[in-house]
């Protein structure tokens, strides 16, 4: 992950491989990081990658350690006092597996990546910049109202709006072909104030992450993709990936073929997706449902998934994507690709009433939710509604906080609460409720 999709050869230095490879470095993101000593943005080394999500231990554990030998305290306290939370030799001990990290990857839309590879170096500055501060935007949310500690087996909760994030740029998939991705290793180490009133660590609740990933995506996309349409002028047109499930907002004016061109792996995903399906129906004589199409298509990603391969430099991989999408396309369509998409964006957001029907996107949103679940939670109808004015807006503006206020307006007028209070219990958070 903090090389790229490739191997380094051993004893080469981390920086040294990125350096050769062409990758930015890891930078540290997150609220978290001060309690660690650590600045947003800075550098992620090798060494602090070992210590703290390797063994659980303070990213500046050797000199603290090496300071409490000085002070004369001896070497296993001072050891224990660099670790964040329960050691791992306790949790190994259990015959349990430490957890110490969980990956969040961010990328856009095939459109916008194919924008970036085919670009001058203004667009890749804008698409870039733009799928930073999504991030940004997403790892904020999930920190301000997903992120909580647990303990005593779940008995204790506390909210912890500080992560502590180490984010590493990939520029390519493992056929060589452009995909802008990020993938956030955030630490399952968090912060909270135990009973005597000092912070202690613990545990992330990962479940509770993983359950709003969806959440965090759709709003990674929303932010990245009304930035990049705003800066550029451009506008996004639905597109069906799969037959039966929503589509994927694109770029308006990036044609199938160059779409299917970046996306190398998808039609052998697709493939392999087919004869999964037709096998699942023979034995449950019925069609998979949401949950079982994520768990066949993650199948069929492993089982077309190629070997790692050693990282080129960006520069040597624009040049090749350049040469490539020229070889087949053809010169004008590729030098005049962003202007057709200004073109095209500029004729969509001159039809597109930039002020929001909320009534009307609550409905839909409840619509969409009546036709696939019995059952649903609040993050499901937010990400709904993100997709929504993604869909409806086409990459213009919108007002901060209305994917909020639609959510709220269509579970209140649209929705039953399935969840019960037990008697003597304090109710569950709005966010807990089914």
């Amino acid at each position: 992950m903090a090389f790229g999709d490739g191997r380094r050869p051993a004893g080469q230095a981390l920086k040294g491989a990125q350096e050769l490879a062409g990758l930015p470095p890891g930078r540290w993101l997150g609220r978290g990081l001060r309690a660690l000593g650590l600045t947003e943005g800075a550098e992620v080394s090798e060494r602090q990658l070992e210590l703290l999500f390797g063994e659980g231990r303070h990213p500046d554990a050797d000199r603290i350690e090496r300071g409490l030998l000085d002070d004369g305290v001896d070497a296993a306290t001072a050891r224990r006092l660099t670790v964040l939370g329960q050691p791992i030799e306790e949790i190994e001990a259990r015959q349990q597996t430490p957890v110490l990290g969980m990956d969040f990857t961010f990328r856009p839309q095939a459109s916008l990546v194919v924008l970036w590879a085919l670009g001058d170096a203004t667009v890749r500055r804008v698409i870039e910049r733009a799928h930073e501060r999504a991030v940004a935007t997403a790892l904020r949310w999930l920190e301000d109202e997903v992120a909580e500690t647990r303990w005593a087996s779940g008995r204790g909760r506390a909210k912890t709006p500080a992560l502590v994030v180490a984010a590493f740029r990939h520029i390519d998939n493992r056929d060589g072909l452009p995909l802008l991705h990020e993938h956030c290793l955030i630490l399952n180490r968090v912060q909270r104030l135990g009973a005597d009133g000092d912070p202690v660590w613990g545990a992330l609740d990962t479940y509770r992450l993983y359950q709003n990933v969806v959440a965090a995506g759709t709003l990674y996309t929303l932010a990245m993709t009304t930035e990049v349409c705003e800066a550029l002028g451009l506008a996004t047109v639905p597109r069906e990936v799969t037959p039966g499930l929503r589509p994927v907002m694109e770029i308006a004016g990036v044609s199938e073929d160059l779409i299917n061109w970046s996306a190398s792996r998808r039609q052998r995903i697709e493939d392999a997706l087919e004869v999964l399906t037709d096998q699942y129906v023979k034995d449950h004589g019925h069609l998979p449902g949401e949950r079982g199409r994520h768990g066949l298509g993650w199948w069929a990603a492993q089982e077309t998934r190629p070997a790692k391969k050693k990282p080129k430099p960006l520069a040597q991989l624009l040049a090749w994507w350049r040469a490539s999408a020229l070889l087949r396309f053809g010169q004008q369509l590729i030098d005049g690709l962003l202007g057709r998409c200004r073109a095209v964006g500029a004729a969509i957001r001159a039809r597109v009433d930039p002020a929001v029907d909320v009534a009307l996107a609550a409905v839909d949103v409840a619509a969409v939710f009546f036709t696939v679940r019995e059952k649903f939670s609040r993050r499901h109808i937010l990400a709904e509604a993100r997709r929504h004015l993604l869909e409806t807006l086409r990459g213009r503006e919108f007002t901060r906080g209305l994917d909020d206020y639609i959510t709220h307006r269509a579970l209140l007028r649209y929705s039953r609460r399935h969840t019960v209070t037990k008697p003597g219990r304090e109710a569950p958070a709005a966010d807990r409720m089914t």
